[in-house]
């Protein structure tokens, strides 16, 4: 029986540094440098070189012998490749001899060398001046496109009035129960805590005066003219918005809607307009369930303040009239119109990448509330000169 000399079995390293002086240094490659050969020895060449590079001058020259190299793979020409850019990193000169023919075009593959290593180009500093140009650029250029997508929206929505049998109302149907049953929960939550809020906050001034009995009134005419067509159109804004941006920009990233183009078909008959019809047919009710909601919640607060349901009802009665629910529902159905085609709007003009759903789900709700406001603030002005 004998005995295998343990000796044996231990492999010289591929590569082998040695320093010739303090401006030289040469590599000796030998056997099969591979992935699996260079395991410990590519650490030990790079530190042993960044270390020679430091106690330099920075003129120092490096050189690889690749004689007796007889077999070279894909680990072995990065690992070439990152001692060479390691070396004129530092100033310092690369040589590479005796390597086999055969490799000399797996090696020229990757020649220049700066090309696998480019330097970060610093991005200039904009002035105060051109970013100002640039911001009214991007809003000038957003406002064009705002009012392109209204007057195609306004020609397809005449459109489908002449033509009721081409519009596809199996979208619309599912739009509006996703904008609007789906969402009956949230707004009859967040109605009834406004009533709440608004009967307790008026009652809280009103006590001082002792005028009680008027929260009532006041708070069902605030209810119903102005907080709940808006909180109804933010929170529509914040679900059903954000939920069209979502999923048009979807289509958009997937290169559904430029289908729809080739084929001949119309992206906004198509998709914006069941979506906005949907958003006109559930606005006025996702109102008019807040408002009730509301002022039965006001009603319920004011019997703290010893306010009974006959009297805040009889209040009521005198306070609000049927152009003020009119007038509040006429608002909610501009927002629902609002809130949809922006949300269609931003999902049309989603980029690509995987972000840019996220960055069309956000513009839509940021722009939807906007939005909102504006027609707010318009509709009040023209209600203060109608009087309507």
């Amino acid at each position: 029986m004998s005995v295998t000399n343990p000796i044996s079995l231990v492999q010289s390293p591929v590569a082998v540094w040695s320093q010739i002086d303090a401006n030289h240094a040469k590599v000796f490659l030998k056997g099969e440098i591979n992935v699996y050969s260079l395991g410990g020895v590519w650490t030990q060449i790079r530190d042993a070189q960044d270390t020679w590079l430091k106690s330099g001058s920075g003129n120092q020259t490096l050189t690889f012998d690749a004689s007796q190299v007889v077999a070279l793979d894909g680990a072995g020409i990065a690992f070439l490749i990152g001692t060479e850019q390691a070396q004129q990193k530092s100033g310092g000169k690369f040589e590479l001899v005796g390597l086999d023919a055969r490799y000399q075009p797996l090696l020229r593959e990757f020649d220049p060398i700066a090309n696998l290593f480019p330097i970060p180009a610093a991005k200039p500093k904009r002035s105060f001046v051109v970013s100002t140009g640039m911001a009214t650029e991007n809003f000038l250029e957003d406002i064009g496109g705002l009012i392109r997508f209204t007057g195609h929206l306004a020609a397809d929505l005449v459109w489908s009035i002449r033509n009721i049998k081409k519009v596809r109302w199996g979208d619309f149907v599912n739009a509006a129960v996703q904008a609007g049953i789906a969402a009956l929960p949230i707004v009859g939550l967040v109605a009834f805590l406004i009533g709440v809020i608004l009967s307790f906050q008026a009652a809280i001034g009103m006590k001082q005066f002792g005028a009680v009995s008027f929260v009532g009134p006041l708070a069902a005419l605030g209810i119903v003219r102005e907080m709940g067509p808006l909180i109804t159109a933010i929170l529509l804004a914040g679900r059903s918005s954000a939920a069209f941006a979502a999923e048009i920009g979807t289509m958009t990233v997937n290169s559904e809607v430029d289908a729809l183009v080739t084929g001949g078909l119309s992206p906004i008959r198509f998709l914006v307009v069941p979506r906005v019809l949907a958003g006109i047919l559930v606005m006025p009710i996702l109102t008019l369930y807040a408002d009730i909601v509301s002022i039965f919640a006001s009603m319920f607060t004011m019997l703290a303040y010893g306010i009974p349901f006959i009297n805040f009802y009889n209040g009521m009665l005198e306070a609000v009239s049927i152009e003020d629910i009119c007038s509040g529902l006429i608002k909610a159905t501009l927002f629902g119109v609002v809130v949809s085609a922006v949300g269609c709007l931003r999902g049309m003009q989603t980029g690509t990448g995987a972000a840019a759903v996220g960055i069309s789900a956000t513009r839509a709700v940021v722009s939807s509330i906007v939005m909102i406001v504006l027609v707010d603030g318009v509709f009040a002005f023209i209600s203060y000169k109608t009087g309507f």
